[in-house]
């Protein structure tokens, strides 16, 4: 009897496959993916209202943000109150289609909050700018 050996044929990788499994991994991850709006680094506790009624505009504001320490920040870069008119120009100009909104901590005092507010109306922005708040519970 005459025995013949099988000759062993080297494993190999089937490409086409691994692709296809990559592309439904690749899908699945885009699609499962929350964006976030870009959110300054500035942390603030916002103060809370009974009577405050959501935004309707559905642009995203211009955040001018005071902090406990009363810093003032517009978006994520901090700005002096002599600066802060310029400042605000340069913003607007970047994105006129935003309003501004002022998101100001409970711990900023509120002489803070006048003065950032009359500089505002000294550098001709509009005296209608919107405050973030928390519901009351």
């Amino acid at each position: 009897m005459k025995f013949y050996a099988r000759k062993r044929r080297t494993p190999t990788v089937i490409i086409v496959s691994l692709i296809d499994i990559f592309a439904i991994l690749l899908i699945f991850v885009i699609v499962t993916t929350t964006f976030k709006n870009v959110q300054p680094e500035v942390i603030i506790k916002l103060p809370e209202s009974e009577t405050a009624a959501p935004s309707e505009n559905v642009a995203t504001p211009i955040l001018l943000s005071i902090d406990p320490e009363e810093r003032i920040f517009i978006e994520a870069e901090e700005v002096t109150l002599d600066s802060l008119p310029q400042a605000l120009e340069t913003a607007m100009a970047a994105n006129p289609d935003r309003p501004l909104a002022l998101n100001a901590d409970t711990k900023a005092s509120f002489g803070t909050i006048i003065r950032v507010l009359d500089v505002l109306k000294k550098g001709g922005i509009d005296a209608n700018v919107s405050a973030f708040t928390k519901s009351a519970k």
